[in-house]
């Protein structure tokens, strides 16, 4: 019997790679048989992820994200080196806590370069002939905050909030491609980058109550994976345009 969930044969592009959400599901779609494309600035954090992976095949391809106007070219060599592309997760992502009497606009931009703007050069450069193979699959990384958000995270919740948008529109847009896209909303995992922000932004009491709010506690990068893992397989191949909310019973409170 073949599982809905064998990525056998498929070859994966993750970025943010290196560390938490992305290095996590870099790791199970490698299980599921996947030949992965590792990406992310720092070369030395995709090497310690590429020594977790089963299997072998798989790349490691160090690039800054923020150089949209080059993603689609890079992407198209990406094809050429790994074989055509089965499936982009866009796992990098840059968290700014700023009160709004205290944003700084320069400071929103390098969040929305790298939340949204990379987003769409990805799903640009993967709808390419020769990048995309028979179909495939775009899943992005949103967050609960642009569904229910807190003080002081209006940049950051936009950013994640327009991956939702773009998802539903480029749903319908890529259909004909049989090319599905869909984001997920995960609330607070504990990851680098969220305990780099509670250690600068939260005291111990109002981390404690942060995690207080998820009624099944903190997730793990792990429990993301797995919804990656599903949206990309076979076992999602009849959902697109959607957002899986992955919050411990965040947004049910």
């Amino acid at each position: 019997m073949n599982s809905p969930f064998d990525l056998t044969g498929k070859t994966v592009l993750i970025t943010g790679a290196g560390t938490g959400i992305g290095r996590a599901s870099a790791v199970l779609v490698s299980q599921l048989g996947a030949k992965v494309v590792l990406v992310a600035r720092n070369a030395e954090r995709l090497q310690q992820t590429a020594g977790l992976l089963a299997g072998s095949g798989h790349l490691v391809e160090p690039f800054d994200l923020t150089q949209v106007d080059d993603i689609p070219q890079w992407m198209k060599r990406m094809a050429q080196l790994a074989g055509p592309l089965w499936g982009v997760v866009h796992c990098a992502a840059l968290l700014k806590i700023q009160p709004l009497q205290f944003v700084k606009f320069s400071a929103v931009e390098d969040i929305y370069r790298i939340n949204v703007m990379a987003a769409f050069a990805l799903a640009k450069g993967f709808r390419q002939r020769g990048v995309c193979g028979n179909g495939g699959a775009i899943v992005l990384l949103s967050s609960v905050a642009a569904l229910k958000s807190d003080p002081g995270n209006s940049p950051y919740a936009a950013s994640k909030g327009a991956l939702l948008a773009m998802s539903k529109t480029l749903a319908i847009e890529l259909a004909p491609q049989n090319i599905r896209i869909n984001c997920i909303a995960p609330s607070w995992i504990q990851t680098e980058m969220t305990a780099q922000s509670a250690a600068q932004y939260l005291t111990p009491d109002q981390l404690a109550e942060m995690a207080a709010r998820h009624p099944l506690g903190p997730g793990k990068p792990e429990d993301v994976a797995a919804c990656v893992a599903f949206l990309l397989a076979d076992s999602g191949r009849w959902i697109t345009g959607t957002t899986l909310v992955v919050d411990g019973g965040f947004t049910a409170k």
